[in-house]
């Protein structure tokens, strides 16, 4: 864990990443926020997609074989990491990227301690059941300010209560090199950092190779690759193979 650890430092002060279209800043700041694409700009990340032992559960969760959709790793730096809304990604995946059905997850590695002090990843169990539409239209390019601060795609409140209250609200917690898999319709979201203690978490978004993207549902060009993968639906090897 700790060679990611040293990667991810690099990360943070390389300046030609941040200039990235992939690497989203904090709204008015110069820290990071999000890399996307992870698994293409680090072998090393790459390598983590091929995982065995990881691969294996995802195709038994998903019954096929798969491919990765989407990666990012999320930071929260200490006082400074804000938060992300409430929403399901299928959501996001399906009106914006095209994606037809529930056949993809989220493996989120813990690659700093996440505790309950600094923002950690807030899911509500069993909300995966329910599709939440997103009232009006998504506008073009959406993702250059929903990235940053997220507004449009964001499901009403009224909804949201309605799952908290019969679902509960679950924060994983955990030491580095932990691993949560959640379904791609649960809705999660997570607080700001108001402790000392960074978080960064890795996210790697597996989808069934019977899943492959179509056009956007919400009649937008479709996002770019960074964000949703159309160029390569090859399925993963393990590296063992």
């Amino acid at each position: 864990m700790q060679v990611f650890l040293k990667e991810l430092r690099e990360y943070e002060d390389d300046a030609d990443l941040k200039l990235s279209e992939g690497t989203i800043l904090e709204p008015g700041r110069e820290e990071i926020r999000t890399i996307f694409g992870i698994h293409d700009v680090s072998k090393r990340f790459q390598r983590l997609t091929q995982d065995p032992k990881l691969l294996a559960m995802v195709k038994q969760l998903l019954g096929s074989d798969v491919y990765i959709h989407q990666s990012r790793i999320n930071y929260k730096p200490g006082f400074k990491g804000k938060g992300f809304e409430w929403h399901s990604d299928f959501e996001t995946w399906h009106s914006e990227d095209g994606m037809p059905r529930m056949r993809a997850l989220s493996c989120s590695i813990v690659l700093t301690d996440n505790g309950e002090f600094n923002g950690p990843l807030m899911l509500i169990p069993g909300s995966h059941h329910y599709f939440v539409p997103c009232v009006g239209r998504t506008p073009e390019n959406n993702y250059k300010e929903s990235l940053k601060s997220q507004e449009v795609g964001v499901p009403p409140a009224s909804s949201l209560r309605e799952l908290m209250l019969e679902n509960d609200i679950e924060a994983p917690k955990g030491p580095a090199g932990s691993l949560v898999i959640f379904e791609c319709n649960t809705m999660h979201g997570s607080n700001i950092n108001m402790s000392c203690w960074p978080r960064s978490n890795l996210f790697f978004v597996y989808n069934s190779v019977e899943n492959t993207l179509h056009d956007p549902y919400c009649g937008n060009r479709p996002r770019p690759e960074f964000l949703a993968n159309r160029s390569d639906w090859e399925p993963l090897k393990p590296l063992n193979e």
